[in-house]
This record gives structure tokens, C-alpha cells and sequence, in this order.
């Protein structure tokens, strides 16, 4: 039986053709990385290098942004295998449980002079995984219910639906230059980066330089148009002093954490630009975008083109929601969890209230901690924190944070003579970096509220302050 044509294949087929020639990856200079033949040409060579993996087995890719990721992608649609984007700043346990749970059989890393290297990964007998009918194109890296790290996996059908739902809504087009600062290993990066330059032709320009300076010089110079951040980005921007003029800057876009009305308007008032909030999900792509800014506290605006939000609760006060799209993933991997994720749905853990305006969010309906976007399980945290030596108890939870939206804090309880410094130290071997714990707080014993429980929502209020 023929296989049906992949269509992100089919897309950058097109955009091929329509685009020969032109820029498509250029570096943060503004110089030229690669054009759209260029990007065809290293993924043949790609091909060949991938030419003893079998279809269905998984390629772990952890370049960082380099300009070779659309071609190692492409490569990887060709040959049917499945990607596992991996961000550099994971950690060396979470990276070995991520291959141990996907049953990775290669992986794609930076070697000498910033060149790409694939390497086999030696697997244990029996590790080779069935996908049946549904095998998946990515399989995205993001925190569960549980602390055990987990996947969504996602087709290509649904990686397209994300794309266009994204640059239908947020009208970018081929004639745009998206500055590519997040990392596309990330949701946020891959859905408003990568696939945008597949599917849509629209160029991109790639950085690993996070530094303010370098950001803002960076769009000066690559005379980007779009420019996807987050909180952080934008508040470290405020702070510059001397930026220079952005006149092709058009749209500034946030997404990964609750931006506040007032970092909002002191950028309109630095920048004299609008920042169009962002919300979506590992599991579904984007849900919600802020055509007008709107100056209401976690306000993110209406669901984008080809996405159905549902208030579970009613319309009063704050509820879960059912999103439906083309664009969510099929399940988790490797235990799928039918009550969050099946059948073209998701219901996310954040609560949200309806306005005349849109959507807000109000709260979240789970401990889970959002570090500047990405989303800690402080049940992860806790083991990590129990496996070092001289710790008898651990609770970690999320304090607020101006930058960062929110930071990971700890209580310990120990055995004995053991510092922060050295607690620190050896987490920082055992986590990744967003998962570290900012602050750990030594007791006597793990504090409890009234009813005798323990809450991580009340230690948040008793310890805020003390940040």
C-alpha cells in the first residue's frame, strides 16, 4: 500500500519552489546563513548520513539554533523519522530519561567548529517502538502530573494546523523576517520559527545570544519585522539605555508567561510598540493571542483562527477550560492520559475568566510551577532534592517573580550540617537549569496548614516575601 505524501513535506515543497534563491536562516548580524537551496541541499546530505535508521525510530536533535534545524528536520520527514527536540540546557539525567523513554537511536549535536554531528545511541534488545497507525513527526518534551518526564506526540498534519492557525491569526507572511531568539527546541520557538519557514517561506533569523544588547542590536541589524520573546526579553529590554531605532519591527509578540499591563506600557513607551500577548501549550500549540492589548492582568486575548475554547465551569468566574484544534497533539508518550488529552482535545491546568475583551488567567488548577514558560513539577524537584545527602524531607513549590513569572523554592528538612551552597551544587547536577530551586529555606519541619496538610500554595504566600 502507497504511504500518503507527508504534508509539512508537501508545504515545503512549495515553499521551495516559490522561494529558490532567497534568504532563509540569516544570524543575528543580519548576515546570511542559508537560503531556501541551501537548506534543500544540507538536507540531502542529511539523508544520507541518517541512511541506517529504519522509519519510525527516534533522532534526539540538540543543536541549539542553528541554522542547519530545518534541514535536519527535513531530512528526518524523508527518511519517516520521528524528532525529539531537546533543548542544550537539559539536564544529563533528563536527557538519559528522555532516551530511555523514547527509545532514541540517534542523536544530532554540536560537534568541532559548530558543525552538526549524528551519532547512534546504543540502545538496550527490544526498545524499538511500534507506532502502529499513528506514528507521531515530533514528539514534544514537556512536564506531567507526574514527576516522571513525559512527551506529546504530534503528526504532521497537526504541526501544519499550528502554523497556519498561528500566522492566519497573526497575518505573518513570506514577506516577514520572524527573530528567532527562543530556542526552537522549545513549543513556542518551534510552532512561530520553524515551521512557519517550512510551510509559509517566511524567513528567520537565529540567535543564541540572549543578551539585551545583543537582542535589540540584533534586530536593528537583521531588520527583522516579528519578533517572538517573552516577559524577560521585554522587561531586560525596558532597561537598556541608547537603543537604536527599529522602524521594520512591526509585531512583538509574548508569550511563555503572564505579561503585566505595566511592563506592557513601558515598552509601548521606550519602544512606541504594542506587545500582542501569546497563550498556548505543548500539547495543542497556540489557544489564544491578544490582537489588541488590553490592560487587564493575564490578559491573553481571543482563541486564534481554527481554535474552539470552552469555559468548563460556565461563564462566572474562573474555570478550565476544553480546547479543540486540528492542531493538538494525538496523546502523551509513553502513558497516555485520556483525561487531559484524547480525541482532538486538551484541558490545561490553567484557570481562565472570560471578559467582554477575551480571555484571562486567573489561576491554575495544579502545583505545576511555570519558569518563564516552561513548566516545573515540583514532585520532580522533591525526588531530586531527597536523593542528596543529608536530606531527611523536601517540599518545593513556586514563589513569584518579577522576570521570570515564577521561581522554583524549596523547604528542606536535614540530617544534618549541610549548606545551600552545597545543596545547591549537587542539585544543579541532578536537574535542569529552570528546575533548580532559587532559594532553599532550612526547618525544623515541614510546615503544615490549619487542617494539619501540607500546601504548597500556602508556603508560596508564608515565603514570598522573603525572596
Amino acid at each position: 500500500m502507497n504511504t500518503p505524501p507527508d504534508v509539512l513535506l508537501a508545504a515545503w515543497e512549495k515553499s521551495l519552489t516559490e522561494n529558490r534563491g532567497r534568504t532563509a536562516v540569516l544570524d543575528h548580524h543580519g548576515r546570511i546563513r542559508r537560503t531556501f537551496d541551501d537548506v534543500e541541499q544540507r538536507a540531502k546530505r542529511f539523508e544520507q548520513e541518517l541512511q541506517s535508521l529504519g522509519g519510525g525510530e527516534v533522532v534526539a536533535i540538540q543543536i541549539g539554533n542553528h541554522p542547519d534545524w530545518p534541514s535536519l528536520f527535513i531530512a528526518c520527514l524523508r527518511k519517516r523519522l520521528v524528532v525529539l527536540p531537546l533543548e542544550q540546557t537539559i539536564s544529563s539525567q533528563h536527557r538519559e530519561a528522555a532516551f530511555e523513554n523514547c527509545g532514541v537511536a540517534a542523536t544530532a549535536v554540536l560537534g568541532s567548529a559548530d558543525n552538526v554531528k549524528i551519532a547512534s545511541v546504543t540502545r538496550p534488545a527490544g526498545t524499538i517502538i511500534d507506532w502502529q497507525k499513528l506514528q507521531p513527526t515530533v514528539l514534544k518534551l514537556t512536564s506531567g502530573t507526574t514527576a516522571k518526564p513525559r512527551t506529546v506526540r504530534f503528526r504532521s498534519s497537526q504541526l501544519l494546523a499550528d502554523c497556519e492557525n498561528i500566522c492566519d491569526t497573526m497575518e505573518i507572511t513570506a514577506r516577514d523576517l520572524n527573530y528567532g531568539a527562543i530556542p526552537i527546541s522549545h513549543s513556542y520557538g518551534f510552532s512561530n520559527l520553524l515551521t512557519p519557514l517550512l510551510a509559509r517561506g517566511v524567513a528567520m533569523v537565529l540567535s543564541t545570544d540572549r543578551i539585551p544588547r545583543a537582542i535589540v542590536d540584533g534586530l536593528a541589524s537583521s531588520r527583522a519585522t516579528v519578533f517572538p520573546g517573552m516577559p524577560v526579553f521585554y522587561q531586560s529590554l525596558c532597561e537598556l539605555n541608547n537603543i537604536p531605532s527599529l522602524p521594520e519591527l512591526r509585531l512583538c509578540i509574548s508569550a511563555g508567561a503572564p505579561l503585566s499591563p505595566e511592563l506592557a506600557d513601558k515598552f509601548r513607551e521606550r519602544f512606541g510598540r504594542e506587545i500582542h500577548i501569546f497563550y498556548g501549550s505543548s500539547e495543542c500549540g497556540g489557544i489564544c493571542y491578544a490582537r489588541k492589548p488590553e490592560p487587564l492582568p493575564g490578559f491573553v486575548g481571543q482563541p486564534l483562527k481554527g481554535v474552539h475554547l470552552e469555559l468548563l465551569e460556565g461563564d462566572r468566574g474562573a474555570s478550565r477550560i476544553r480546547i479543540r484544534s486540528r492542531a493538538v497533539g494525538d496523546a502523551y508518550f509513553p502513558e497516555p492520559d485520556q483525561s487531559s488529552l484524547s480525541e482532538g482535545t486538551f484541558v490545561p491546568d490553567d484557570l481562565l475568566e472570560g471578559t467582554t475583551q477575551g480571555y484571562r488567567i486567573v489561576g491554575r488548577a495544579s502545583d505545576l510551577i511555570n519558569v518563564a514558560g516552561k513548566k516545573v513539577n515540583p514532585a520532580e524537584v522533591e525526588i531530586a532534592i531527597l536523593s542528596c545527602a543529608g536530606v531527611r524531607e523536601a517540599i518545593a513549590f513556586g514563589c513569584k517573580s518579577n522576570r521570570r513569572y515564577e521561581e522554583v523554592v524549596a523547604c528542606v528538612v536535614t540530617t544534618g550540617q549541610i549548606s545551600e551552597a552545597q545543596l545547591l551544587a549537587d542539585l544543579r547536577s541532578r536537574l535542569s537549569s529552570w528546575q533548580v530551586p532559587r532559594r532553599i529555606y532550612f526547618v525544623d519541619v515541614i510546615p503544615v496548614n490549619e487542617r494539619g496538610k501540607t500546601s504548597r500554595r500556602d508556603l508560596a504566600r508564608r515565603f514570598q516575601g522573603d525572596g
